[in-house]
C-alpha cells in the first residue's frame, strides 16, 4: 500500500543589498552585473520508506501480527523495543464491491465521528481501506489519507475473500488476487490519498498458503493482529473496550472497524480504551512504527 511524499526544501536566492546603484559616466560602458557565486541546492528530504518484511519461501507474502517480544540479547536494543509499551490501533474501512445499492439506499459504511474522535484524542492510527470504500467516500478517503495522523493500508478493492468459507464472503479467484489489490491502490490515487503504506489486510483475516503465493507479485506485507476488539456488529461499547483492554500487551496490534453500519459502537469504545491505555503507560503508534521495532 506507495511511500509518503515529502516536499523538497529549496533555498531562496540571496536578498539584494540596500543602497542606490552606481551611475556610469557619460559614454562609459555600463558596469557588468556581478555574478553571484553558485549555491549548491539544498538536498531534498528523502521520503521515509515504510518498513516491510522480506518475502517468505518461494516469494510468499510475509505476514506481520504484532511486534516480536524476544530474540534480542538481554538488555539489548531489540529486547528493549519489544518491551516498550506501544500499541497499534487499526481500523478496517470495509465496503464490498456489491454494496453500492445499499449505500445509495442510505446505509453508512463510513464513520466520520470515529475519525474526528481519533483526531481529538491525537491517536496515530492505520486505516485499512477497501478500494470500493474510497470510491464511495472519496472526500473522506482523501481527508484521512492526507492527515499525517493516519496512514492508509490496502484492504483489497472488493472486500471479497481470498480463501473459501470466509464469513460467507464471495471469493476472489487466485489469478485475480494481485489485480484486486492493485485496483485498490489505484482507487486511493484517484481519491487523492497520499499517506499510503505497502501493507495489506486480508478481508475477514482469511488466508492460506495458496493466497500468500498468489499475492506475492503485489509486493506487500500482510498485516493481521493479536487483539480482536469484537466491535463488528457489537452493541455493547463497554464489552468491546473490556475485550481490548484485557488483550493488549506491549507491541500489540488491535483490529477494529471504521464502518457505522457494521460497527456502531466503536467510537464509544475508543473513548474508553484510549484514556485507560494511556493511564497504563501505553503510547499509540501506526503499524509502520510498530513494524520498525
Amino acid at each position: 500500500m506507495t511511500a509518503l511524499t515529502v516536499a523538497g526544501v529549496l533555498l531562496g536566492g540571496a536578498l539584494a543589498g540596500c543602497g542606490g546603484a552606481a551611475v556610469p559616466a557619460p559614454g562609459a560602458p555600463a558596469p557588468a552585473s556581478p555574478t553571484a557565486p553558485a549555491r549548491a541546492a539544498a538536498p531534498s528530504a528523502a521520503p521515509k520508506k515504510p518498513p516491510t518484511m522480506a518475502p517468505g519461501p518461494a516469494g510468499r507474502t510475509p505476514v506481520f501480527e504484532r511486534r516480536p517480544t524476544g530474540g534480542g540479547a538481554a538488555g539489548g536494543a531489540a529486547e528493549k523495543a519489544a518491551a516498550e509499551k506501544v500499541v497499534a490501533l487499526t481500523f478496517d474501512a470495509d465496503m464490498t464491491a456489491d454494496q453500492g445499492a445499499r449505500a445509495k439506499a442510505g446505509e453508512r459504511f463510513d464513520n466520520p465521528e470515529l475519525i474526528a474522535l481519533l483526531r481529538r484524542l491525537k491517536v496515530p492510527s492505520t486505516v485499512f481501506m477497501t478500494g470500493r470504500w474510497a470510491e464511495e467516500y472519496p472526500a473522506q478517503a482523501k481527508e484521512i489519507g492526507t492527515d499525517d495522523l493516519f496512514e492508509v493500508a490496502n484492504h483489497s478493492y472488493s472486500h471479497y475473500a481470498f480463501t473459501a468459507d470466509c464469513y460467507g464472503l464471495p471469493v476472489v479467484a487466485k489469478d485475480t488476487m494481485t489485480r484486486d489489490v492493485e485496483r485498490a491502490f489505484s482507487a486511493f490515487r484517484q481519491a487523492g490519498v497520499r499517506n499510503v503504506v505497502p501493507y495489506f489486510r486480508f478481508p475477514g483475516g482469511c488466508y492460506d498458503d495458496a493466497a500468500l503465493r498468489a499475492l506475492g507479485p503485489a509486493d506487500v506485507t500482510a498485516v493481521q493482529w493479536d487483539v480482536v476488539s469484537g466491535d463488528a456488529f457489537a452493541t455493547d461499547a463497554g464489552a468491546v473496550a473490556e475485550q481490548v483492554l484485557d488483550g493488549v500487551r506491549p507491541g500489540s496490534l488491535v483490529v477494529m472497524h471504521c464502518t457505522r453500519s457494521a460497527a456502531p459502537v466503536t467510537a464509544e469504545a475508543i473513548s474508553r480504551i484510549v484514556p485507560e491505555l494511556r493511564k497504563r503507560g501505553y503510547r499509540f503508534v501506526k503499524v509502520s512504527e510498530l513494524m520498525e521495532g
